[in-house]
């Protein structure tokens, strides 16, 4: 057989490319789930470590240098398969979404923390002039600067999210790489996974091109 046939076989994928979209559909809700879960709690995880009281700042430092530190395979395997045997059973996807969304919380926290901490104190000491409470000095005046400031790592945070719902293969989630490893089994030639591959090159290439185009207009902004 010739690397046509082995790998860019157009009947097989064909054939299973209805197998390759049911996939990529639970991929997506997995994915989006756990991007706005993770945006949720990565702001909560940042604002608490700004402006926590007592030891709450720390406990959100402690908890963003685990989460940021523990390999996201070895979190689903433990969210998985270790918590029945402490009474707590999740179904497939919600240990996918749980585990994506406790490592997203993680990173999405500190960019978070970046976008406050580079607004300047002139901005929170106008906001204290003017009489804002602390909640309407963060909403009206900090956030807005902040994410404009945020969205470029942001977005490729979400890439990242996206890429890492592979792993949810591992936890029997019939996502698109899952679909795409039946598929290889069941037709016997691996056109499958290059199939699943390019679906996710064409799902995330416009969003590098994207985060490129943010990260150029921003910096010329700064200029």
């Amino acid at each position: 057989m010739n690397l046509l046939n082995t790998f860019f076989n157009l009947p097989i994928l064909i054939e299973t490319f209805p197998l390759l979209l049911s996939g990529l559909v639970v991929t997506l809700q997995i994915g989006i789930t756990s991007i706005i879960a993770g945006l949720a709690g990565g702001l909560f995880l940042a604002l608490i470590r700004l402006y926590g009281p007592g030891p709450v700042p720390f406990l959100a430092k402690i908890y963003i240098d685990i989460f940021r530190s523990i390999p996201l395979l070895v979190l689903l395997i433990v969210v998985y398969y270790a918590l029945p045997f402490v009474g707590i059973r999740l179904s497939p996807f919600v240990s996918a979404v749980a585990a994506l969304t406790l490592v997203s919380s993680a990173y999405t926290a500190e960019i978070f923390r970046a976008g406050i901490e580079a607004i300047p104190n002139g901005q929170f000491e106008a906001s204290q002039a003017l009489g804002l409470s602390p909640r309407h000095m963060m909403v009206d005046v900090i956030l807005p600067q902040a994410i404009k400031i945020v969205i470029p790592p942001l977005t490729n945070n979400c890439i990242n999210v996206l890429k890492d719902t592979a792993l949810a293969s591992v936890v029997a989630m019939p996502d698109l790489l899952k679909q795409a490893t039946q598929a290889q089994a069941l037709s016997a030639n691996p056109t499958p996974l290059i199939g699943a591959a390019l679906i996710h090159v064409a799902l995330l290439w416009p969003l590098v091109s994207i985060v490129a185009r943010l990260e150029k207009r921003f910096g010329q902004e700064k200029r």
